[in-house]
């Protein structure tokens, strides 16, 4: 690269150290899914897999307490299902936050840790690393959620959602066909997004370093996919250079696998759209909304868990004109 003395140095200690991927497990919790015989049998239908920094204590205590409970829980049609929740996070150069995250994960041994620095353009560690992770402690969860820890997700409506897909992908005439879903994933889909080459931007990419449009994507804030799928992703992220920028290195190994992400209006990963007016229901139509601060997840949790008679029974939002908001949204982030 002719011009790597002149780039940002968050872009420069990524070229440097852009080949290396193996990094040794600070924490690993080893009881998050059931081992032993019946694993199988007991294998959580979904692993919540955050992404989040060692600072960031209080967004993750109200996931917890939220939208990420652990346990047994109540899809929005009353079936129970077994739900598990990780945070995926890299080192911080504070002691004294490493010291209480140690604290924090011996008290609810839901925490991953990497030897690695947690920046932003590390977060695809997070992705390679937990891919070569879940295989050796949750390798039979049917679907795993990855996303970010300042959203807000309706765990339960997003459990029927996900009954409801897998029934429809499994089933046909009577006969099983349970390869259709190793190619599930869904979330807010971009198309046809391009690299920032604003050098004032955190998405910068330079032109030395990649040319073109990126393969279409599920947005970061929030997306999910099948653990079939997930197993090949962990294959063929080992073929596929990393890049800076982890929701768009996700869509670069989909497309090397040749599987298309669905977009379902109802991940909202940037937010209602502003033009949109805001209907009395509209917390009861989203599968995932981004961003909410700490605060806000209980507010959404209370009123959702809740619903009033007249909220009862809204539906999942569809397509509606967000399209062009939603692709300005993503050229102009910064």
């Amino acid at each position: 690269m002719a011009d790597f003395s002149t780039l940002p140095t968050q872009m420069i200690d990524f070229v440097t150290s852009m080949h290396c991927r193996e990094y040794p497990l600070i924490i690993d919790p080893l009881d998050v899914c059931d081992g032993g015989p019946l694993a199988k049998n007991r294998a959580p239908m979904l692993l919540l897999a955050i992404k989040t920094q060692p600072a960031d204590f209080v967004n993750r205590e109200a996931i917890r307490e939220t939208w990420g409970r652990s346990g047994r829980i109540k899809s929005r049609g009353g079936r129970q299902r077994l739900v598990r929740r990780v945070f995926l996070l890299g080192k911080s150069k504070d002691l004294h936050i490493e010291e209480k995250l140690q604290l924090e994960s011996d008290t609810y041994g839901d925490i991953i840790q990497w030897e690695f620095m947690d920046t932003f353009f590390n977060l695809t560690l997070k992705d390679v690393l937990f891919w070569d992770w879940f295989p050796r402690r949750c390798p039979h969860v049917r679907f795993i959620f990855k996303g970010d820890d300042d959203i807000f997700m309706r765990t339960p409506a997003l459990l029927d959602y996900l009954l409801a897909e897998e029934g429809n992908r499994s089933f046909s005439n009577g006969s099983r066909r349970s390869n259709k879903m190793e190619t599930f994933v869904v979330g807010d889909v971009i198309n046809s997004a391009g690299p920032m080459r604003s050098n004032g931007s955190k998405y910068y990419i330079p032109e030395s370093f990649f040319k073109g449009i990126y393969p279409s994507y599920p947005g970061g804030g929030g997306v999910v996919y099948s653990g079939s799928l997930a197993h090949r992703l962990l294959e063929m992220s080992q073929k596929v250079h990393l890049f800076p920028i982890d929701d768009v290195y996700l869509g670069m190994c989909l497309q090397r696998l040749g599987v298309y992400p669905i977009h379902h209006p109802a991940f909202l990963t940037f937010d209602f759209p502003k033009d949109e007016p805001k209907e009395p229901c509209a917390n009861h139509t989203f599968l995932l909304v981004h961003k909410r601060s700490p605060a806000e997840m209980f507010q959404l949790w209370t009123e959702t868990s809740n619903p009033s008679s007249e909220c009862r029974n809204a539906t999942l939002r569809v397509e509606t004109r967000v399209e062009f908001s939603r692709q300005k949204s993503v050229q102009n982030k910064n």
